[in-house]
């Protein structure tokens, strides 16, 4: 692995998700196991701006890769949208000596290290991490495991009171762009309907399906909903319309929210988060840059970032029918 990189900066950016810690542990520890210093620059593209860097080495990374949120933490930084502001970024990268850096995050993050690479020529890797499951070139993003995980876990619970009061509820989990979470959950969970932003299911066909639950005997319903559906203006619209053209429905409405960005990340993240660090230090070693790892059946791949943003992941297909085969 002969390369001139001898000083990795890493780290988060944008919304927090579970597994970012086991990457940046793995990220850490592969650059100890190959000898190249390793450095965190915290609060993402913000830090990097300030020169908010702190060296890291193999111990100080203990005990995270269970944790959820991340140590480096996090920040949305509008001035690095601008030339200045990333003139101003590198200009500290190169005053610490770091000669590459690993993003974790998710769209918005991996478009500003590909500008960052385009006009300075650095190099750069990114590690998908955000709970909507929603970008190209990877089966899985970090975080979207756990994220239904802790939805189901939720939805188990909240069904416990509705079958106690033969109540209808509406779950609001996150997806303002895609439904990756509701269609998963929602089936993990057994829901009776999951309306999602990439289907229009309309008012009508969701009355029909829960006037059938209530024919075949069932005393109550969840309805899982992605926060971008468009059946109603939001979930509330969506109680108020059931209880004005259902009556006998008692509707309530639980929005899960920011819960589903928390919590320990399940095996499956932990494992999946470091993989993928060893993957980016050592593409980066290897003199590849401007790519995102990922992972599809079963093998990690890397793709052009350009490639990875150009447009959400589609749903699944097979998924669909099978949820609607299990809401009969």
């Amino acid at each position: 692995m002969a390369s001139e990189i001898k000083k990795i900066g890493v780290f988060t950016s944008g919304g927090d998700s579970p597994g970012m810690n086991a990457a940046i542990r793995s990220v850490v520890r592969t650059c100890a196991y190959l000898k190249i210093e390793c450095v965190g620059i915290y609060r993402g593209y913000q830090g990097m701006i300030e020169g908010d860097f702190k060296t890291l080495d193999a111990r100080s990374v203990n005990n995270i890769i269970n944790k959820g949120g991340t140590i480096l933490k996090s920040a949305r930084c509008e001035e690095f949208r601008t030339k200045q502001g990333r003139q101003k970024a590198y200009d500290q990268l190169i005053k610490e000596g770091i000669d590459a850096f690993v993003v974790i995050g998710g769209n918005g993050s991996f478009h500003g290290a590909m500008l960052f690479n385009q006009e300075f020529g650095f190099p750069v890797m990114g590690i998908p991490g955000t709970i909507d499951n929603d970008i190209l070139g990877t089966s899985y993003t970090l975080g979207f495991d756990t994220a239904i995980n802790t939805v189901v876990e939720a939805v188990d619970k909240i069904r416990d009171t509705a079958s106690s009061h033969n109540r209808l509820f509406f779950v609001e989990v996150m997806g303002r762009d895609v439904g990756h979470i509701a269609l998963n959950a929602g089936v993990g969970a057994g829901a009776e309907e999951i309306l999602i932003p990439e289907q229009n299911l309309g008012l009508e066909r969701l009355l029909e399906s829960l006037k059938r639950s209530k024919a075949s005997g069932k005393s109550s319903s969840i309805v899982i909903v992605a926060e971008g559906d468009r059946t109603g203006k939001n979930v509330f619209e969506l109680k108020e319309y059931v209880e004005q053209h259902l009556p006998i429905y008692d509707v309530r409405v639980s929005v899960l929210g920011h819960m589903q960005r928390g919590g320990n990340p399940t095996c499956y993240d932990r494992v999946l988060a470091s993989r993928m660090g060893v993957k980016a230090v050592e593409s980066l070693l290897e003199g590849k840059s401007n790519y995102m790892v990922g992972i599809r059946d079963t093998k990690l791949v890397l793709t052009p970032i350009a490639d990875a943003i150009k447009a959400h992941t589609e749903i699944d297909e097979e998924l669909l029918r099978v949820s609607d085969i299990m809401t009969t």
